[in-house]
């Protein structure tokens, strides 16, 4: 398959664009010369993003988006579709952690990481469908971590938003059985280098790592490259991904347990750091 004729001219929405994984993608689909409409907060650090797309040979507009707003996420669906005429993919992508003991956490940080990362892709899914089933096609991509299946203690909030999300596409997955060109792709990747870690609010007093093994952000940006042109429904990204969605599912409690502990004895070695 020669991704180049599949991909050339394809207008592609990526949100959370600016960094991680969202950046990532951008660059990896840019290399394919398709139209992109790249979203996040920060205008700025999206204008940089742009520039690279740009010398890559993309054809690119920038729309500064916060997708915890709905009317936001329906302008950027507006003006996707007003600039390149249609939408081929939507990748919906931006997301946030917080990490410390539930109680301790505020539970307004609790709701914050559910609105990004959960109700921000239900947002995204919204605003986009119309447009899908207008044109009879198109590719939404949920880029949801591995965390859908996983649950990660000392982060209620955002295991919460995880699970929620697989459960959200799930049942639209079920609803588009009668438009067979329109098509919903999960992707559970296992823990990734990126800035996220580094931005999550913290109330663990102590320095946040990944897990290892720790994966390049550029495996899940190939990955949504390959099923922008080839749509799969479920795709798990690192040898770790399929593995922990395994050992939860073959023994559930074990497993919860194991992460309690496997984290607790990581705070008991880690550097202190103020809660932020």
């Amino acid at each position: 398959m020669n991704l180049y004729e599949e991909l050339k001219n394809k207008a592609i929405v990526i949100t959370g664009a600016s960094s991680g994984v969202g950046r990532a993608a951008a660059l990896e689909f840019a290399k394919y010369k398709p139209a992109l409409i790249l979203a996040a907060r920060n205008e700025e650090t999206l204008n940089e993003v742009a520039h690279e797309c740009d010398r890559l040979g993309a054809t690119v507009i920038i729309v500064p988006t916060d997708v915890t707003d709905p009317g936001s996420m329906i302008d950027l669906a507006n003006a996707a579709n007003d600039w390149a005429g249609k939408i081929d993919v939507w990748i919906n992508n931006a997301g946030v952690l917080a990490a410390g003991e539930f109680s301790h956490t505020p539970v307004e940080v609790h709701e914050q990481v559910i609105r990004t990362n959960l109700m921000g892709y239900i947002y995204g899914a919204h605003a986009v469908m119309p447009i899908f089933k207008a044109q009879q096609r198109g590719i939404l991509i949920n880029n949801i971590s591995i965390g859908g299946y996983l649950p990660v203690p000392y982060g209620a909030g955002y295991s919460a938003s995880k699970f929620g999300l697989r459960g959200f596409s799930e049942s639209l997955k079920a609803e588009l059985t009668v438009w067979p060109h329109i098509h919903v792709c999960d992707l559970y990747p296992a823990f990734l280098d990126t800035p996220g870690i580094h931005h999550a609010g913290n109330y663990t007093n102590k320095v946040l790592k990944p897990s290892p093994p720790v994966y390049d952000p550029k495996l899940v940006a190939e990955a949504m490259v390959k099923v922008a042109v080839s749509p799969k429904s479920n795709k798990y990204i690192g040898g770790a991904s399929l593995a922990l969605k395994l050992s939860h599912a073959l023994f559930p409690e074990l497993t919860t347990n194991l992460t309690g502990f496997v984290m607790r004895r990581y705070f008991k070695g880690a550097a202190s750091l103020p809660p932020t």
